[in-house]
Protein backbone atom coordinates (compact mmCIF):
# COMPACT_ATOMS: atom_id res chain seq x y z
CA UNK A 1 0.00 0.00 0.00
CA UNK A 2 0.99 3.57 -0.92
CA UNK A 3 2.67 5.34 2.49
CA UNK A 4 0.99 8.58 2.35
CA UNK A 5 -2.21 6.42 2.11
CA UNK A 6 -1.40 3.69 5.10
CA UNK A 7 -0.30 7.18 6.96
CA UNK A 8 -4.19 8.33 6.44
CA UNK A 9 -5.13 5.06 7.64
CA UNK A 10 -3.19 5.38 10.85
CA UNK A 11 -4.27 9.47 11.31
CA UNK A 12 -7.63 8.38 12.15
CA UNK A 13 -9.65 7.30 15.45
CA UNK A 14 -9.33 3.59 15.90
CA UNK A 15 -12.66 2.62 14.74
CA UNK A 16 -12.50 4.28 11.63
CA UNK A 17 -8.57 3.24 11.00
CA UNK A 18 -10.08 -0.59 11.04
CA UNK A 19 -12.49 0.81 8.35
CA UNK A 20 -9.78 2.56 6.29
CA UNK A 21 -7.62 -0.60 6.25
CA UNK A 22 -10.33 -2.92 5.18
CA UNK A 23 -11.49 -0.85 2.54
CA UNK A 24 -8.30 -0.23 1.03
CA UNK A 25 -7.32 -4.22 0.96
CA UNK A 26 -10.71 -4.94 -0.93
CA UNK A 27 -9.44 -2.15 -3.20
CA UNK A 28 -6.12 -3.31 -3.61
CA UNK A 29 -7.05 -6.56 -4.08
CA UNK A 30 -9.58 -5.62 -7.01
CA UNK A 31 -7.56 -3.55 -8.67
CA UNK A 32 -4.21 -4.69 -8.47
CA UNK A 33 -3.24 -2.29 -11.37
CA UNK A 34 -5.00 0.84 -10.42
CA UNK A 35 -2.26 3.75 -9.27
CA UNK A 36 -3.66 4.89 -5.79
CA UNK A 37 -2.25 8.02 -3.51
CA UNK A 38 -2.92 10.75 -1.00
CA UNK A 39 -4.94 13.24 -3.61
CA UNK A 40 -7.07 16.23 -2.44
CA UNK A 41 -6.21 15.30 1.30
CA UNK A 42 -7.70 11.59 0.63
CA UNK A 43 -6.92 8.05 -0.45
CA UNK A 44 -7.80 7.56 -4.22
CA UNK A 45 -7.47 5.30 -6.84
CA UNK A 46 -6.96 5.85 -10.31
CA UNK A 47 -7.03 3.76 -13.94
CA UNK A 48 -5.40 5.76 -16.62
CA UNK A 49 -5.09 8.80 -14.64
CA UNK A 50 -8.91 8.96 -14.14
CA UNK A 51 -10.17 9.18 -10.38
CA UNK A 52 -12.23 5.52 -10.07
CA UNK A 53 -12.49 4.71 -6.28
CA UNK A 54 -11.57 6.90 -3.08
CA UNK A 55 -12.57 7.37 1.05
CA UNK A 56 -12.57 9.92 3.18
CA UNK A 57 -13.51 10.88 7.01
CA UNK A 58 -16.64 13.23 7.31
CA UNK A 59 -17.84 13.97 10.55
CA UNK A 60 -20.67 11.53 10.37
CA UNK A 61 -18.38 8.61 8.95
CA UNK A 62 -16.26 7.23 6.49
CA UNK A 63 -17.60 7.78 3.10
CA UNK A 64 -16.33 5.42 0.10
CA UNK A 65 -16.80 7.14 -2.94
CA UNK A 66 -16.87 6.45 -7.11
CA UNK A 67 -16.52 8.51 -9.15
CA UNK A 68 -18.95 7.18 -11.76
CA UNK A 69 -20.96 5.68 -9.24
CA UNK A 70 -24.22 7.09 -9.85
CA UNK A 71 -24.24 5.00 -13.16
CA UNK A 72 -23.94 1.85 -11.37
CA UNK A 73 -27.75 2.01 -10.60
CA UNK A 74 -26.89 0.31 -7.39
CA UNK A 75 -29.40 1.11 -3.73
CA UNK A 76 -26.93 1.10 -1.04
CA UNK A 77 -24.64 4.20 -2.94
CA UNK A 78 -26.41 7.31 -2.94
CA UNK A 79 -25.82 10.00 -5.23
CA UNK A 80 -23.53 12.97 -4.29
CA UNK A 81 -25.10 16.51 -5.71
CA UNK A 82 -25.97 15.78 -8.81
CA UNK A 83 -23.59 18.14 -10.55
CA UNK A 84 -21.38 14.97 -11.53
CA UNK A 85 -21.68 11.15 -11.61
CA UNK A 86 -20.49 10.33 -8.34
CA UNK A 87 -22.21 7.97 -5.43
CA UNK A 88 -21.16 7.20 -2.19
CA UNK A 89 -22.10 4.90 1.19
CA UNK A 90 -20.82 6.00 4.43
CA UNK A 91 -19.78 3.17 7.17
CA UNK A 92 -19.70 3.94 10.67
CA UNK A 93 -18.41 0.49 12.04
CA UNK A 94 -16.36 -2.36 10.41
CA UNK A 95 -19.47 -4.63 9.93
CA UNK A 96 -21.56 -2.64 7.41
CA UNK A 97 -18.81 -3.49 5.19
CA UNK A 98 -20.51 -6.04 2.87
CA UNK A 99 -17.66 -7.13 0.87
CA UNK A 100 -19.36 -8.61 -1.80
CA UNK A 101 -21.07 -5.37 -2.53
CA UNK A 102 -17.82 -3.42 -2.69
CA UNK A 103 -16.30 -6.04 -5.11
CA UNK A 104 -19.08 -5.57 -7.44
CA UNK A 105 -18.97 -1.85 -7.17
CA UNK A 106 -15.12 -2.09 -7.62
CA UNK A 107 -15.71 -4.02 -10.83
CA UNK A 108 -18.60 -1.72 -11.80
CA UNK A 109 -15.89 1.37 -11.73
CA UNK A 110 -13.77 -0.57 -13.97
CA UNK A 111 -16.47 -0.76 -16.58
CA UNK A 112 -18.46 2.01 -16.10
CA UNK A 113 -16.21 5.17 -16.44
CA UNK A 114 -16.66 8.72 -17.11
CA UNK A 115 -13.75 10.89 -17.94
CA UNK A 116 -13.15 12.84 -14.47
CA UNK A 117 -9.26 13.56 -16.49
CA UNK A 118 -10.43 15.74 -18.96
CA UNK A 119 -13.26 17.10 -17.24
CA UNK A 120 -11.33 21.08 -16.90
CA UNK A 121 -10.28 20.55 -20.48
CA UNK A 122 -14.02 20.09 -21.55
CA UNK A 123 -15.11 22.91 -19.01
CA UNK A 124 -16.86 20.63 -16.99
CA UNK A 125 -18.81 18.78 -19.47
CA UNK A 126 -18.50 14.54 -18.79
CA UNK A 127 -18.22 12.19 -21.40
CA UNK A 128 -18.75 8.52 -21.06
CA UNK A 129 -15.39 6.42 -21.32
CA UNK A 130 -16.68 2.75 -21.04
Amino acid sequence: MNLDIQKYNNAQESEYQVICNKLAAIILKNMPEAEHKVWHAHPVWFLDGNPIVGYDKLKNGLRLMFWSGVTFEEPHLKPGSGKFKDASIMYTSLNQINTEDVERWLQKAKDIQWDYKNIVKRKGVLERLK
